[in-house]
């Protein structure tokens, strides 16, 4: 079994997290000032370098402005 920072559907979480980030406005920057983050892990994540673990996308959905279940859901149903 591949890594999981290599499975498609990994990859489409990263492009919908840097998707979500744009549409809220924020640079990468911005992202991390919220998280209390560097800069670095922001841009890890979206380029697909870290994995990211249910309790980072609840905070980076908070970051965001997002409820975190609802943008999981944005994700797993888009069509939704």
């Amino acid at each position: 079994m591949p890594s999981s920072i290599f499975t498609q559907r990994h990859q489409a979480l990263i492009a919908f997290l840097g998707t979500a980030r744009r549409d809220a406005g924020l640079t990468q920057v911005e992202l991390a000032g919220r998280l209390g983050r560097p800069q670095s892990f922001v841009s890890k994540v979206e380029r697909g370098e870290r994995r990211v673990d249910v309790v980072e996308f609840c905070e980076i959905a908070e970051a965001l402005g997002k409820d975190p279940a609802r943008l999981l859901q944005g994700f797993i149903d888009p069509a939704g």
